[in-house]
């Protein structure tokens, strides 16, 4: 029983039991045995870690211990130190050079091969024939039917040890080298024929290091992928020969009126000539300079063991004698850059034999080749100024002219699609487009002072500043600053690259805070594309070289105004108005004075000259035509402070004067009074001379008399009644 004084001693209150306790137990168990693992795993860590540091250094002491038998001391040791270093910069320099031959592994992907599979014959806008482009390699003779004679010439003279190294000619190369110094001028080249070949299929004539890389590894290429037979053959079927010829057969025809195969000694000694300078020795331009080149490939046979003395000595005494024929005039750079258009839109049809009419008027090409030509004789020297080049395209598209350098024959790298250079202020034209788009005027001010961007701050020509002044007076002034401030705070840059596009640049703009002043590089025809957006009222320009395409069969293949979509708008018509109005006084009370044109017909443009000189542009337009100039030097060294208010603006002149005589003016959009007075049409075209430069006056082909005869003879037809078909056929 239970005791009532003692509760605690009763059945079932003994001592407590707490409820959970061995629950509790378990759990202060179950920490304790965590970190226990945690612990381990930890020690394991630090001791792995220290094993492996420590075997590490057993095995760097065991690796030293065994390369000290191996340790040089003395002059010895300086030999394995360089060739170490030696070793170390090859293989930087082989990674850095395998980065440089990227644009070759890039050239060699294209069809390459295919490339002349063209058979083109160009006609200019009246359909006359103006020059060929293309080989079809069937028809080119094989190399085993050429003359003996043809190739010991080609190769004594351009590739003695062609047959002997793998594309590149270390040792002629060193020959040439030691020859120059001797003559203290370049007398002798160190290019292999496979490396002239690698730069006439992809590369151009740009003189750069860059460019020298690229062609070393596509002669490797080529050596690798063709037989020598096929190298020289492929050489004498796409090399210039001048005359707007290609390839030595196209050539044998031209100069001698006979077939390849049948060429003699002499002959072949004048067409191995040519390869050097075709322009500078063509027989039909200059006879005595391709006779004196003929007589140097005779002497190189004989140097070279080919042929002895005694086997040249009558070709020596009976020189090559030429077809008689007037030069032939070929604007040769429009025609590479139509060939190229040709070769674009062939997807659109599968024949390779052609008849393309194109936009050139050759008497505007003449007159932009001779006023490049003119400007640089007279002014190169002084501007230290050695490359031009022009593009004018009238009001639709049409591209009138294109010139691409000074020489074809010397250099066929056309200046005028493929070199980019800044453009200077010219590129300020997209700035204050945006600016017209966006609202402003060209009366609204701005604050003309300097400017920081990041750590960039632009600066105005001799360091000026005018305060708050209109943005047609900041453009017209060419000011700096402006474009940059509004940029910056108003605009930004992605609109002005945007704007560009939109205009017709089709070189990649880069994305960069002083791309408002002109630094991302363009072609000189994308400028003129560009600029002949205002003329056209803001609608795009639609920059065409083609008009239609034909087979032999007289079918139209391609038709631009048929086939290509109409202009789409790009500028408001309202902005456009504004620009033309800025850019209208430019050359009037701005930068360009020496651009406008005679008889008061209403010039617009803007200038762009780039750092240090080393690129000066005028692009400008009337309501016919647009015309950009550009004028500096193939290896970017500056001019003698040449603007492009000078010898650009100029040109543009000289060759624009010409362009307009005898056309319908047509207005510039937007301008008050657009076209000249009574008074200012009275003027004559033969008042004096300005800036050095003689007038261009387009040839009279016809006499005033016989001019008004046929004008009379053209109205009686007009009002004469149809023939009956039967007196047709009994006439025929």
């Amino acid at each position: 029983m239970q005791d009532p004084d003692n509760p605690g001693n009763g059945p079932g209150n003994g001592p407590e039991k707490r409820p959970g306790k061995a629950a509790n137990e378990a759990a202060e168990k179950r920490p304790a045995k965590s970190r226990h693992i945690l612990l381990r795993i930890d020690s394991w860590i630090d001791s792995t870690v220290w094993n492996a540091g420590f075997r590490a250094a057993e095995i760097w002491e065991d690796i030293t211990i065994f390369f000290r038998r191996f340790r040089v001391r003395g002059w010895k040791r300086m030999v394995f130190e360089l060739a170490g270093e030696g070793l170390t910069l090859g293989a930087a320099g082989s990674v850095l050079m395998l980065l440089l031959a990227q644009p070759a592994f890039e050239a060699t992907k294209e069809d390459w091969r295919n490339r002349g599979d063209f058979a083109v014959t160009f006609t200019d806008r009246y359909g006359n024939v103006i020059g060929h482009r293309g080989v079809i390699h069937q028809n080119s003779v094989p190399i085993d039917e050429l003359p003996d004679s043809l190739i010991k010439s080609v190769i004594a003279t351009e590739d003695r040890r062609f047959f002997d190294h793998f594309g590149i000619d270390f040792i002629g190369l060193f020959r040439a080298m030691s020859e120059n110094a001797r003559a203290g001028e370049v007398v002798q080249g160190g290019s292999t024929l496979t490396q002239q070949l690698a730069k006439n299929l992809f590369l151009s004539n740009e003189r750069s290091i860059d460019r020298k890389v690229t062609e070393a590894f596509l002669a490797l290429w080529l050596e690798a992928n063709l037989s020598k037979k096929e190298i020289l053959s492929t050489y004498l079927d796409r090399a210039y020969m001048g005359g707007g010829t290609f390839g030595a057969a196209a050539a044998a025809q031209f100069y001698f009126g006979k077939n390849i195969t049948d060429v003699n000694l002499a002959e072949s000694a004048m067409l191995a000539g040519l390869f050097k300078a075709p322009a500078k020795y063509a027989p039909h331009v200059n006879l005595p300079a391709a006779r004196a080149r003929a007589n140097e490939v005779l002497t190189n046979l004989v140097q070279s063991g080919l042929m002895t003395e005694g086997q040249v000595i009558a070709a020596r005494r009976n020189p090559a004698t030429v077809v008689d024929r007037n030069e032939v005039e070929s604007p040769d750079f429009f025609l590479d850059w139509a060939f190229d258009e040709v070769q674009r839109l062939s997807s659109r049809f599968h024949q390779h034999s052609l008849i393309v009419r194109t936009t050139i008027d050759m008497g505007i090409q003449k007159a932009a080749e001779d006023s490049v030509e003119t400007s640089l004789r007279e002014y190169g020297e002084a501007y230290h100024a050695k490359q031009g080049a022009m593009v004018m395209i009238e009001n639709g598209g049409a591209v009138r002219a294109m010139v691409g350098g000074r020489d074809y024959g010397e250099s066929q790298f056309n200046r005028a699609s493929r070199a980019l250079r800044q453009p200077g202020s010219s590129f300020k034209v997209y700035t204050y487009a945006v600016a017209m788009e966006s609202g402003m005027t060209p009366q609204t001010t701005i604050v003309d002072a300097p400017i920081y961007w990041g750590n960039w701050s632009p600066h105005n020509y001799a360091n000026r500043y005018a305060g708050r002044i209109t943005l047609e007076t900041a453009i017209a002034q060419s000011i700096n600053t402006v474009p940059v401030r509004l940029a910056k705070e108003k605009l930004g840059i992605q609109p002005i690259r945007a704007m560009a596009k939109n205009l017709g640049v089709e070189t990649p703009i880069r994305d960069d805070v002083t791309i408002p002043i002109g630094t991302s590089e363009v072609t000189v025809l994308d400028q003129a594309t560009a600029y002949a957006t205002f003329p056209a009222g803001g609608y795009q320009s639609r920059r065409h070289g083609i008009t239609q395409i034909l087979d032999y069969d007289g079918d139209v293949l391609y038709d631009f105004d048929r086939d290509e979509p109409a202009p789409k708008r790009v500028l408001s018509e309202q902005a456009d108005a504004y620009m033309n109005q800025m850019l209208s006084r430019v050359p009037y009370v701005g930068t360009a004075r020496k651009a406008a044109l005679d008889n008061g017909i209403l010039t617009a443009g803007k200038t762009g000259t780039t750092q240090a000189y080393r690129d000066a542009w005028f692009v400008g337009f009337t309501g016919n035509y647009t015309c950009a100039v550009w004028f500096g030097n193939d290896d970017y060294t500056s001019t003698n402070e040449m603007t492009g208010g000078s010898l650009p603006a100029m040109t543009f002149k000289r060759a624009m004067d010409y362009a307009h005589q005898g056309v319908t003016l047509r207005a510039i959009p937007g301008v008050e009074n657009p076209l000249p007075s009574e008074k200012d049409l009275a003027k004559t075209a033969a008042a004096k001379p300005q800036d050095g430069l003689p007038q261009l006056i387009r040839p009279r082909m016809l006499s005033v008399q016989s001019t008004g005869i046929l004008k009379k003879l053209g109205e009686k037809l007009k009002d004469a009644a149809p023939l009956a078909p039967a007196k047709v056929a009994s006439a025929e």
